[in-house]
């Protein structure tokens, strides 16, 4: 069984155990196996670019190399930003309990792009937490689900089922699209307009 999340809400521990929703639970899927003509199965197989060399299942690899072109391991790699400092790594959500103190309003949660959701699966009773999703409340705080370079904003709430969510996603960059000047307007006299059409002729060339 997995380790379960530790949600601290109003001093009290609450264990949850988080059950992914994907496509695949919701709508299903459809598995393609090809065979040959004698029946056997076939595996995907990455053909190179001098034409003829055939790689087959696990003869490819991600490799990390410096930037004189020397083997480094996962390892020896270090997270920096973009003006060459460390970044400090943050730890898994797992790790130690997460406290229930802030909250989001709707429109702070609809102005994330979720690309994770999680349903909560109790592994004990817990009336209070549930009584304030109820009302409508929705916990946010900094979720990571494995630990690395840095933790996604994570929402907590109740689903038009009555079952809590965990949704995880970014914030959404929104920018304004807009003319730089407007356009200023002519006025047209229209009295003059059938002289104009008069004076050309397109016949000519």
């Amino acid at each position: 069984m997995a380790k379960p999340l530790v949600l601290e809400f109003r001093g009290q521990s609450v264990e949850v155990a988080l059950e992914k929703i994907d496509r695949a639970k919701l709508y299903g899927y459809i598995d393609t196996e090809i065979q040959d003509e004698a029946g056997k199965w076939c595996e995907l197989a990455t053909l190179l670019v001098d034409g003829h060399s055939i790689v087959g299942k696990g003869g490819s690899a991600l490799a990390y190399l410096s930037a004189d072109g020397l083997w480094r391991t996962r390892a020896e790699l270090r997270p920096i930003d973009l003006h060459d400092q460390p970044i400090s790594p943050v730890k898994s959500s797992f790790d130690a309990p997460i406290p229930l103190s802030n909250t989001a309003t709707v429109d702070e949660f609809l102005s994330h792009n979720v690309h994770l959701i999680y349903q909560i699966v109790p592994t004990a009773e817990y009336p209070e937490l549930m009584t304030e999703l109820r009302t409508g409340t929705i916990f946010r705080f900094a979720f990571s689900y494995r630990g690395g370079v840095e933790a996604s904003p994570a929402f907590l709430l109740l689903g038009g089922d009555g079952n809590p969510f965990l949704c995880v996603g970014t914030p959404t960059a929104i920018e304004f699209v807009g003319l730089k000047a407007s356009a200023s307007v002519v006025n047209v006299d229209t009295t003059d307009v059938g002289e104009e059409e008069d004076s050309l002729d397109f016949s000519l060339v």
